[in-house]
C-alpha cells in the first residue's frame, strides 16, 4: 500500500551532528575513519584520516587494520552508505 509521508529536515542532524567527533564512514568500496571537521553537500573532510581495511570487533578499542593516509581526506557524500561515531 502506498502512503503519503511528510519528510521534515532537521538542521544539525546527521553528519553535521558529528562535527569534531571521530567517525567511521561505510562507503561503496572502503571504510574511512578520522575526525570529521567539515561537511557540505558534496564532500566530508576527515582529519587524522585513514582507510579501515579490517574493523575487528566494534567493541575493541582500535580498528584491527587502520592505514593512515598521512593527510586530511575528502570523501564524497554520494558514496557514503552509513556512518557512526568511530574509535
Amino acid at each position: 500500500m502506498k502512503k503519503i509521508v511528510k519528510v521534515q529536515e532537521i538542521l544539525g542532524e546527521g553528519l553535521e551532528s558529528l562535527l569534531g567527533e571521530k567517525v567511521i564512514l561505510f562507503c561503496n568500496n572502503y571504510f574511512y575513519a578520522g575526525k570529521l571537521i567539515g561537511v557540505n553537500n558534496v564532500f566530508v573532510l576527515l582529519e587524522e584520516a585513514g582507510i579501515v581495511y579490517e574493523t575487528g570487533s566494534f567493541t575493541d578499542k582500535n580498528w584491527k587494520d587502520f592505514q593512515p593516509v598521512g593527510t586530511s581526506l575528502y570523501v564524497m557524500t554520494s558514496h557514503i552508505e552509513a556512518f557512526t561515531k568511530g574509535k
